[in-house]
């Protein structure tokens, strides 16, 4: 299918490895320029070199920490015009409600709530004079069924989900798409860390964790990067110009609700 947007240019948060990677891969594979961001200049400087030997598409590498004010200077200076936005930052770490005080709190709402919206009204005025633009937030499951050790996620993923579902509907007049995008397990560093969690607190081995975790999941499996990453693109594209203010579960059938 093509996608209608080869020769749009794509702002990418976190896109050196894993869920970011993948969105970034398929973007370019739909002839998406890209500017790509993450902390590490290394891994980036690889996975942006690997997207233009591949697809032949400019890309913009911007290391930096984009849950700062600095961090996000530093990536809009370089970004230019942006069509498409891909919001994506490191999920906070997991605990028990007793484990965390407000700086736990102002951290997790930095990373995930309020550098989302940064950008976005950074990006958004644009976009809307333009007359098109898509935004794609990278989310949690956690918002459709909340994961208990992951209250920090839960609550500032939460807040970023109230603040699109407005936000959504009064651009959408414009061209401009906002929807979230919530994996469920995907084949990345944060599932290692999260299986090796579970490997210390109950003395099994991270395969035993990894294989107890893939029991809980319908799929029975892992979601991959490359399949995410589709999925981002196909709301990126022409064809989702319809979809406004959506909370689309990408997790293998993990999450057990109806609606």
């Amino acid at each position: 299918m093509d996608l209608g947007i080869s020769g749009k240019r794509a702002l990418v948060c976190a896109s050196s490895k894993g869920l970011g990677l993948g969105c970034a891969e398929a973007l370019a594979e739909a002839g998406v320029d890209l500017v790509m961001n993450a902390r590490g200049s290394d891994a980036l400087e690889q996975a942006a070199e690997n997207i233009r030997k591949t697809y032949g598409v400019s890309v913009t590498t911007v290391a930096c920490d984009i849950t700062t004010d600095e961090g996000r200077a530093k990536v809009l200076d370089a970004a230019g015009q942006i069509d498409i936005l891909v919001t994506n930052a490191g999920g906070p770490p997991p605990g028990l409600w007793s484990d965390w005080d407000r700086d736990d709190f102002i951290a997790a709402l930095d990373a995930n709530m309020l550098t989302p919206i940064a950008l976005m009204k950074a990006l958004l005025p644009a976009m809307i004079d333009r007359g098109w633009g898509r935004v794609v937030n990278i989310t949690s499951q956690s918002v459709k069924a909340p994961i208990a050790v992951l209250g920090l996620s839960n609550s500032a993923r939460a807040g970023l989900t109230g603040y699109v579902a407005g936000t959504a509907r009064q651009v959408a007049a414009h061209g401009v798409t906002i929807n979230n995008l919530l994996p469920g397990i995907h084949a990345t560093d944060r599932a290692v860390s999260l299986d090796t969690g579970v490997s210390s607190q109950q003395g099994i081995s991270l395969d035993q964790a990894k294989a107890q975790r893939e029991a809980t999941i319908p799929a029975h499996r892992y979601g991959t990067r490359q399949e995410f990453g589709a999925t981002c693109a196909f709301m990126c594209s022409q064809h989702a110009g319809f979809m406004v203010g959506q909370n689309i579960l990408l997790d293998g059938g993990a999450t057990n609700a109806t609606l």
